[in-house]
């Protein structure tokens, strides 16, 4: 039974290093400027990895082409996803996000269809859920789901203006 995911709105990749790679969008695909959001913790009390509680730390920077949010990752302390996907493979292409309009449904959509969880959780209380699904035996990485709550949408249409 398909998932009834919503539009994409990111495309994520895992880097080894933020700048280089932000310097890249910007002299080759007309990104005109990233934000840069250091050291995001991830808490155990709020995030699990691959079943168990999570603790670990990235840096994230977010641009915008049209309406597409661009992220990029950079693992620094921990283990996540983020740090497996370096680990077995170097940089590259991490995750499309989708906004799917019942997220609690397609979470249960994807459990019914055997699609594991490799890692889930929540940012600053309700900001923002978040789950990644395994897609790696079909060759897609992960698929991430996300429900954003209100104050999570204003930032990024406040990123967006920022970067556009």
């Amino acid at each position: 039974m398909p998932i009834s995911v919503g539009p994409i709105i990111q495309t994520a990749w895992v880097v080894e290093d933020i700048e280089p790679s932000e310097r890249f969008f910007v002299d080759h695909f007309g990104v005109r400027k990233w934000i840069r959001i250091p050291d995001v913790h991830f808490a155990p009390d709020t995030c699990t990895y691959r079943g168990a509680p999570a603790d670990f730390v990235a840096h994230v920077s977010m641009a915008y082409i049209g309406d597409m949010q661009l992220e990029l990752i950079q693992p620094v302390d921990g283990d996540s996803i983020y740090s497996e996907f370096l680990e077995r493979g170097g940089p590259g292409l991490h995750h499309i996000c989708f906004v799917p309009a019942d997220f609690d449904a397609a979470l249960a959509s994807a459990e019914c269809d055997g699609l594991p969880v490799l890692q889930q959780g929540a940012m600053g209380n309700g900001l923002m859920e978040f789950a990644y699904i395994d897609g790696a035996a079909s060759g897609v990485p992960y698929v991430e789901l996300a429900r954003l709550g209100p104050q999570m949408e204003d930032f990024y249409t406040a990123i967006k203006e920022q970067t556009s």
